[in-house]
């Protein structure tokens, strides 16, 4: 053994949660994903999926994702800089420029590539990028990698924001970069307030909106059309992991930013093109969404009747706003156990531990999609009444 493997032969926090049977990552699924979801031979309700529109076992999606294969082959062998752009990822920017109002569209083989490589490119030294502190992991990693000056504000706390902004150079580029929807808490980001500070110091917003598109706005254009500010918001940012059912990623903005980034951004430079079908499967969500307005309509309700439903049964749900529905624990070792119950009575749903929340904040995430019915709903919520109550988390 090597130093390197010396290093790492004492890292056993992984072990010590299998141990205790309570290990909660990695677990198999059998078949597709939906509202329901095969482990192991049984069926357990889904409230751990993104899939907000519930899309991903469509079967307009999945022909679409087939005929792309039949047409363009499994792959592009190459990056999009080189030989790896197809007519189907151009006309899928054109189609996400429009929807999100903005003048182009870049497509990334995945969100996380999208704010690793647009961040650590579009500011300079004398630059700052400033991040609210329960931005996504993508967002603080591509801040890392940017050699501009980085500040961090205390989460939607606007006074706190101005304090950081007070203290940037006035003629200096001032990157604002948010959640729309933090995708933990659910809650959304206080864009309005972030629009007039913008105005005021002369900076600019960039919105994550992974967990905003197929669920805000306007045929779920995502938080800024939400807010009626997409004009006021310099960069959007979206997946295709969530509501389009697919993977890969996206940045719009004005076209000279784009123009920028395709000759720049290495991220978007150096990877394989996304692929064809994962491409088509994304292009006929997006069809899908804009057509049918009543599956936005439909996962509202639904919203609002899990709220109401676990605000009633005594859970702690926070500030949310939105289908994710954070159930506070606030206890590491309960986090992992609720966890491990709630699967063994048919219930998936995900812990939520440091650094992905602070250590008095764990909880578990319950998230909903379109498709669910309100009885899948309501057996979640007693199911896992009956587990927090085992443990002594709510009465």
């Amino acid at each position: 053994m090597g130093l390197l493997q010396d290093k790492f032969k004492s890292y056993e926090e992984p072990q010590k949660l299998m141990r205790q049977g309570i290990y909660p990552y990695f677990r198999e699924i059998d078949g597709k994903q939906g509202t329901e979801v095969d482990m192991g031979g049984h069926q357990v309700l889904m409230f751990g999926s993104n899939a907000y529109t519930g899309l991903t076992g469509d079967e307009r999606v999945m022909k679409a994702a087939k005929d792309a294969i039949d047409k363009y082959g499994s792959g592009c062998a190459g990056s999009r800089f080189l030989n790896g752009t197809l007519d189907l990822h151009v006309q899928l920017e054109k189609e996400l420029a429009e929807f999100v109002g903005k003048d182009e569209a870049l497509v990334f083989s995945t969100g996380f590539s999208v704010n690793d490589g647009v961040l650590s490119c579009l500011c300079s030294r004398n630059d700052y990028i400033i991040c609210d502190d329960r931005d996504h992991a993508s967002i603080v990693d591509g801040s890392r990698k940017s050699m501009a000056k980085r500040l961090k504000y205390k989460h939607n706390d606007m006074e706190d924001l101005e304090r950081k902004l007070k203290i940037c150079e006035p003629d200096a580029i001032k990157l604002i970069v948010v959640d729309g929807v933090f995708s933990m808490e659910g809650d959304l980001v206080n864009l309005p307030e972030i629009v007039r500070l913008k105005k005021k110091y002369n900076a600019s917003i960039m919105v994550d909106e992974a967990h905003g598109i197929g669920v805000f706005g306007k045929q779920g254009c995502g938080v800024c059309d939400h807010f009626g500010l997409s004009d006021d918001v310099d960069l959007i940012m979206g997946t295709f992991s969530k509501s389009l059912a697919s993977i890969g990623g996206f940045i719009a903005t004005d076209s000279a930013t784009i123009n920028f980034l395709r000759h720049n951004c290495r991220t978007y430079m150096f990877s394989a093109s996304n692929t064809p079908a994962a491409t088509a499967a994304a292009r006929e969500a997006l069809h899908i969404i804009k057509s049918e307005p009543q599956r936005i309509e439909k996962l509202w309700t639904l919203t609002r009747f899990a709220l109401a439903r676990f605000r009633e049964e005594g859970f702690e749900i926070g500030e949310t706003e939105s289908p994710i529905i954070p159930l506070y624990v606030r206890d590491f070792l309960k986090t992992f156990q609720v966890t491990r119950r709630a699967l063994d009575e048919g219930v998936f749903i995900n812990p939520v531990v440091p650094p992905a929340c602070a250590p008095d904040d764990t909880l578990v995430r319950f998230a909903l999609m379109a498709t669910h019915s309100e009885e899948q709903v309501e057996r979640g919520v007693q199911i896992l009444k009956k587990v927090f109550q085992e443990f002594g988390i709510i009465k």
